[in-house]
């Protein structure tokens, strides 16, 4: 297992122009370390759709590449998304999920999630029938692997064993620390459907 932290530096190196949506755990720690106008908070809306805003971006801009950082109780909250990702007639080739996966639904006082060690995001991802699956439990290998991940279509199941953290609930406020938390949800919305539009 890998720490938060690690993980989300690997993304922001490897990551050039897509799209990042973050949610939960992820969100501040990676505007922590991103301050690019395509990253986007899912904070404020309801718990798990994260990865169906993504899939939406994802269809609406089939030249911008999209990817998801999903934690594994968001993940579970809309398992669906994973049958509509490989159910969609044109598949989604710009779409790259990642769940995070620490085993807990972090932000409400780590209770652990249904499953636990038993449940295999990448097993159900497998059976949903995505094609593209991958798993990593260390950094070296993720930062190895990452830049050929993002290189080939998708849509891609990344699945992140990282160690438990304690994160807070993400909050929305004008004087937060990080800057794409402090429009409201609306306001982040219009911001990046304008960036998008600019590219």
């Amino acid at each position: 297992m890998f720490n938060k932290e690690e993980c989300l530096d690997i993304i922001a190196k490897h990551r050039t122009d897509e799209v990042v949506v973050a949610t939960m755990g992820v969100t501040v720690p990676w505007g922590q370390i991103s301050d690019h106008p395509l990253d986007y908070a899912s904070v404020g809306s309801a718990m798990g759709h994260a990865a169906d805003f993504g899939l939406g971006i994802a269809l609406a801009r089939p030249d911008k590449k999209v990817l998801v950082l999903n934690g594994d109780g968001s993940m579970l909250m809309c398992l669906g998304t994973l049958a509509t990702v490989t159910a969609l007639q044109k598949p989604a080739q710009n779409f790259y999920l990642f769940v995070c996966e620490n085993g807990s639904y972090e932000v409400t006082g780590n209770q652990p999630i249904p499953g636990g060690q038993n449940f295999s995001f990448t097993t159900i991802a497998r059976g949903a029938g995505f094609e593209k699956f991958h798993e990593f439990e260390d950094a070296a290998s993720l930062d190895e692997s990452l830049s050929s991940i993002l290189a080939e279509a998708g849509p891609t199941l990344i699945n992140l064993k990282l160690a438990l953290a304690n994160e807070p609930p993400p909050s929305r406020s004008a004087e937060h620390a990080v800057r794409f938390l402090r429009p409201t949800l609306a306001g982040s919305t219009h911001e990046l459907r304008q960036a998008l539009e600019t590219e």
